[in-house]
Parts: C-alpha cells; sequence; structure tokens
C-alpha cells in the first residue's frame, strides 16, 4: 500500500503559476509510472502528464503542452506538476496516481 498525498493547489489568476507536489510514503525510486489527472466540474477525470521511474516523460495531454511541465524527485519521493500560463479551463481538482494508488486530491480554481 501507498499512501499518496498531493499539495499546493489554490486560487490564481488567469496567466498565473502553481505547483502542485505529491509526496509518497515509500520510496519512488523503483516505481514505474507516476502521473498527474485532473478533474472538472460534470466531466470525466483526464490524464494530464505522466512520468517513468526513469525521469521520462510519458506524455502531456495537448490542451496542456507547453504550459505544465512533470517531472520527479526521486530523493524526495516526491513528483511535481508545474502548471504555467494558467487559463480557467485548467479548474479542476487535481489527483497524483503512483501505480495504483490515488491521492485525495487538491483543487486548483483559476479565475480573476
Amino acid at each position: 500500500q501507498v499512501q499518496v498525498a498531493e499539495s499546493g493547489g489554490g486560487l490564481v489568476q488567469p496567466g498565473g503559476s502553481l505547483r502542485l507536489s505529491c509526496a509518497a510514503s515509500t520510496n519512488i525510486r523503483g516505481l514505474y509510472i507516476m502521473a498527474w489527472y485532473r478533474q472538472a466540474p460534470g466531466k470525466q477525470r483526464e490524464l494530464v502528464a505522466s512520468i517513468l521511474s526513469s525521469g521520462a516523460i510519458l506524455n502531456y495531454a495537448d490542451s496542456v503542452k507547453g504550459r505544465f511541465t512533470i517531472s520527479r524527485d526521486n530523493a524526495n519521493n516526491t513528483v511535481y506538476l508545474q502548471m504555467n500560463s494558467l487559463k480557467p479551463e485548467d479548474t479542476a481538482v487535481y489527483y497524483c496516481k503512483i501505480q495504483s494508488f490515488w491521492g485525495q486530491g487538491t483543487q486548483v480554481t483559476v479565475s480573476s
């Protein structure tokens, strides 16, 4: 069992930035895939970005390419999502997934 805890969400104006963190309760060095998802009200959960244990990026959703960056820090058992140039349509609950384990999510609201 892996405990997953997201943090870093909040309210930001359009064009602003946030960095989300996802802390794992175990050493993530050997865990294969880590990913960020999001779910907006009334919509299905969608994959935002994913990364391999080697640090290689698997993919980004087309809607966030060029604006979001996923990274991982194995020494601190943490995965990050740097979000720049935020838009109102990025408003959602953001979830971290480590292998098959989900966090509780962190709310991101982009509004003026």
